[in-house]
C-alpha cells in the first residue's frame, strides 16, 4: 500500500504507512544546492531599532545570520528522518527592506552527497527569523515570521527546481 501524491510515492512512508529514514546509500554523491528565503515583518520603528543598531540584545542580523548556519548544521537533530550531511557550504543574506516593513532572509545551502539539501536552507531560514523575533519581542510583540519557501534546488535525480513566483527577494 503506497502512498501517492500528484503520481509520486511519499519517500519517508514504508508500505506499512510508518515513517523511514529514506536509504540513500545507492544514490551517486553529486554536488546539490538549495536556496530558500522567508521574512520577518514588523513596524517601521522596529526595523529602525535594527538598523541603527539600537536593540537591547544587540547585532540582531549578525546574530541571526550566525543563528541560521548553526541551524543548517543541526538539521538532521531537528527533523528526525534527515540525514546527517557535511555540509560545504552555508550562507545567509539578510536585507532590511523599509517597503515590507521589515527583514528578508535567505539561505544557500551546498553539499556534495547522495541527498538534497532543501531542508537545511529552510531550517537556515526558519532560526535565523525565529532569532530575529525572540531579539525585538520585547519591543514588539505583533512581529511576523511570512513567506518562508524553497526558491532554488539543484542538482540529484530530481533536476533543477526554480520558483517562478515573482515575490522571492533577489
Amino acid at each position: 500500500m503506497s502512498r501517492k501524491v500528484k503520481g509520486a510515492a511519499l519517500t519517508h512512508i514504508d508500505t506499512k504507512g510508518e515513517a523511514r529514514m529514506v536509504d540513500v546509500s545507492a544514490k551517486p554523491a553529486t554536488e546539490r544546492i538549495a536556496v530558500a528565503e522567508g521574512q520577518v515583518v514588523m513596524t517601521r520603528a522596529t526595523l529602525a531599532m535594527i538598523e541603527r543598531g539600537n536593540v537591547k540584545k544587540g547585532d540582531v542580523l549578525g546574530t541571526a545570520r550566525i543563528a541560521g548556519i548553526m541551524a543548517a548544521k543541526k538539521t538532521s537533530e531537528l527533523i528526525p528522518l534527515c540525514h546527517p550531511l557535511a555540509l560545504s557550504k552555508v550562507t545567509l543574506d539578510i536585507e532590511t527592506d523599509k517597503k515590507i516593513p521589515g527583514v528578508r532572509v535567505r539561505a544557500s545551502v551546498k553539499v556534495t552527497g547522495p541527498t538534497g539539501v532543501e531542508m537545511e536552507a529552510l531550517t537556515a531560514v526558519s532560526v535565523a527569523c525565529l532569532t530575529i523575533y525572540d531579539m525585538i519581542k520585547a519591543v514588539e510583540r505583533g512581529v511576523r515570521i511570512e513567506g518562508i519557501h524553497l526558491v532554488e534546488k539543484k542538482g540529484g535525480k530530481s533536476g533543477h527546481y526554480l520558483v517562478t513566483d515573482s515575490h522571492s527577494m533577489k
